[in-house]
């Protein structure tokens, strides 16, 4: 597997990449594609969350769990989607919050959140990738385990990072944050199905960029603009 990954990654994961698990994960996306499947995202956008924030620039994960299974959707940043591409509700519902909390309107059909990465935040997906079509399809073969260790070594090496963790499933990994070097927020899952039970009015993005200031740290512009044409 190419991995495309900011050099401070691949310092230090290089040895999660040699593990006998990672190996089998590798085989398994080779099989995968030998027998026609259709991955997403694109092989060269699968580490693009750690392309496009640097471990020494993480300031807050936003912790997905799945990529999106729909053509040209998924580049590797959870909740993200490509160019050209309609907010799904999830993000949509994540705008309504962003503009219920810090005032600021979000465009209706551009959902790239590339600029949220290159400020420090980290949109993590817990797999990296997944079949076309099938949700969680690849949840199970070994990414679990590579994104686990991510977190926790973010958690060992770093400090005041904010964990935003929306969703049961999400909250899940809140034993693998120290919470005495971070901090944690939560809220529910901003899906339609369980936004109004928590997401909405949980006003995360004006706690984190708080947080930050309080740190002494460049708070998150939040704002995402249409690219020029």
């Amino acid at each position: 597997m190419d991995v495309h990954i900011h050099p401070r990654w691949k310092e230090v994961l290089k040895d999660e990449f040699s593990k006998p698990y990672f190996q089998q994960l590798v085989t398994f996306l080779k099989t995968e594609k030998a027998v026609g499947k259709t991955i997403y995202p694109p092989g060269k956008l699968i580490f693009n969350a750690f392309e496009q924030t640097g471990f020494d620039e993480v300031k807050v994960v936003i912790l997905g769990q799945d990529p999106y299974h729909g053509p040209g959707q998924a580049h590797g940043l959870s909740f993200s989607v490509q160019d050209g591409i309609k907010p799904p509700p999830s993000l949509v519902n994540i705008f309504k919050e962003v503009q219920q909390d810090i005032g600021i309107e979000m465009p209706a059909h551009y959902g790239n959140l590339t600029k949220w990465a290159k400020q420090g935040v980290l949109l993590l997906n817990a797999a990296l990738t997944v079949r076309a079509g099938e949700p969680f399809s690849h949840a199970k073969f070994g990414w679990a385990e590579f994104t686990d260790k991510v977190i926790e070594t973010l958690s060992d090496q770093k400090k005041d990072i904010i964990f935003l963790l929306w969703g049961k499933f999400a909250q899940e990994k809140q034993v693998l944050v120290d919470e005495t070097k971070h901090i944690v927020f939560k809220a529910a899952h901003p899906s339609p199905f369980s936004a109004d039970k928590g997401f909405f009015g949980c006003r995360h993005f004006s706690k984190t960029n708080q947080v930050l200031m309080e740190k002494g740290l460049q708070p998150i512009d939040w704002k995402l603009e249409l690219p020029s044409t």
